[in-house]
């Protein structure tokens, strides 16, 4: 398999290039160079396989060029250790919990993929690598465990300052050997630019080899696939119209599901549900991109004014809008919505749903209401509830109880680097370590 830059369909690299560079030279995405057509046997006999066993199926088509079977089991059986059930909340709407990993955010998938396949390269290559990654919350512990105390990788996680969670900021500032955090004065979208300005910049790349681990890394998101697939295996009626319904921001989670889609997985559609950072829903319904200054809501990892994996998408759609517009429904929701939606899922169900999966929750309901079917809705519970501790705790009225392993960073101090947003910074910063 080839990997092409979204700037440029001449800049092919490998498998390997494409997750150790990040980011092409050019400033682009990479991209396959085709979505490989899973056997409808796989489909038929789904309910025979593992997480494990889908996710050897699906990623050795992307990278066999570079990792031969015995090297990608190794990956996987260290990377999926963990499940993620679907949790029928009646007989037409199911919540896919995707919290059930080491930091209890559905990035664990992949941060543990991209990890443990650079872990490889790097033993390979015999280098040293230096990890960039642009956080809105829960990318950057997930990278940062994930790749704690890995040697020969160093990783720098950027994140907004006073615009994550308490407890998410904890994860992320607590950890020490490999693990460093910038806390930046900006947005997400400003720790997102400084990133990708840091690739492109030659003075940076001549003397550090660097790398990115969010979304706009290819070995984040093609493992995020998997879970796709895994839900459908468990699916009780699969003569139903599938839809999803994805909290989206950077539109990782959404590209990954779409590439399931391209691989023949039978979905009706995917809804790309946002919050007041409504950037994607407006191209949606307009066919135009104009990106924002990104705004602070209580599910902050969508907080997203110029979401990068866009550019996947128009890719994958070859840019036509009316072709994305037949697979993809996007509605936004803002903080009081989200608050009501938490609460009719408690009230209605008693489910405890962070504010996230109640943006999920909310646009699949309108989708479902305008457009009356025999469905199964997905929401995808992206994060667990006690991340978001206080916020569940004022709208529900209830005590959220913190997992052992959420709990257990809350006692320790934190540590980070606070930067300016200006470009320089970071660069004087990195070159001096």
């Amino acid at each position: 398999m080839k990997y092409y830059s979204t700037n440029n369909r001449n800049n092919v690299v490998g498998f390997e290039q494409a997750v150790m560079n990040g980011l092409a030279p050019d400033g682009g995405l990479y991209m396959p160079e085709l979505i490989p057509v899973l056997d409808a046997n796989l489909f038929k006999s789904i309910n025979d396989y593992s997480i494990d066993e889908i996710a050897l199926e699906v990623i050795r088509n992307f990278s066999n060029d570079d990792l031969n079977e015995s090297e990608l089991q190794d990956i996987i059986d260290k990377s999926f250790t963990f499940a993620a059930p679907i949790n029928y909340l009646d007989d037409s709407i199911a919540i896919l919990e995707l919290f059930h990993g080491p930091t209890l955010a559905f990035k664990d998938f992949g941060a543990r993929f991209m990890a443990r396949t650079m872990e490889k390269f790097v033993e390979k290559e015999g280098i040293e690598l230096n990890i960039l990654v642009a956080t809105s919350g829960d990318t950057g512990s997930a990278v940062a465990n994930g790749f704690y105390d890995t040697k020969g990788i160093n990783v720098y996680v950027l994140y907004p300052s006073n615009k994550v969670s308490f407890i998410q900021e904890k994860q992320l500032t607590t950890l020490d050997k490999n693990i460093t955090a910038l806390e930046i004065d900006g947005t997400f979208d400003d720790c997102q630019r400084l990133v990708k300005q840091a690739f492109v910049d030659g003075e940076l790349t001549d003397r550090l080899r660097l790398s990115s681990a969010n979304s706009i890394n290819i070995a984040r998101l093609i493992p995020q696939s998997i879970y796709y697939f895994n839900a459908y295996r468990q699916l009780k009626d699969k003569s139903k119209k599938l839809v999803f319904s994805i909290p989206s921001g950077n539109l990782g989670n959404l590209t990954a599901g779409l590439f399931a889609y391209k691989m023949g997985l039978p979905v009706h559609k995917y809804i790309g549900a946002t919050n007041s950072n409504d950037v994607f829903t407006n191209f949606i319904n307009t066919g135009k991109f104009i990106p924002t200054e990104s705004q602070k809501t209580y599910s902050n990892a969508m907080d997203v004014g110029n979401p990068s994996n866009l550019a996947r998408i128009n890719a994958l759609y070859n840019d036509n809008i009316e072709l994305i517009r037949d697979d993809i429904y996007s509605i936004s929701h803002n903080d009081f919505n989200t608050i009501e939606g938490m609460k009719e899922v408690f009230d209605k169900f008693n489910y405890v749903i962070d504010p996230h999966g109640a943006v999920g929750y909310l646009a699949v309901k309108d989708y479902t209401d305008s457009n009356p079917d025999d469905y199964t809705s997905i929401i995808l519970e992206t994060a667990h509830p006690a991340k978001f501790k206080d916020i569940v705790e004022n709208s529900l009225s209830i005590e959220v109880s913190i997992p052992e392993r959420l709990s257990a960073c809350l006692e320790k101090g934190k540590k980070s680097v606070q930067l300016s947003k200006d470009f320089n910074s970071l660069k004087e910063y990195l070159l001096s370590n």
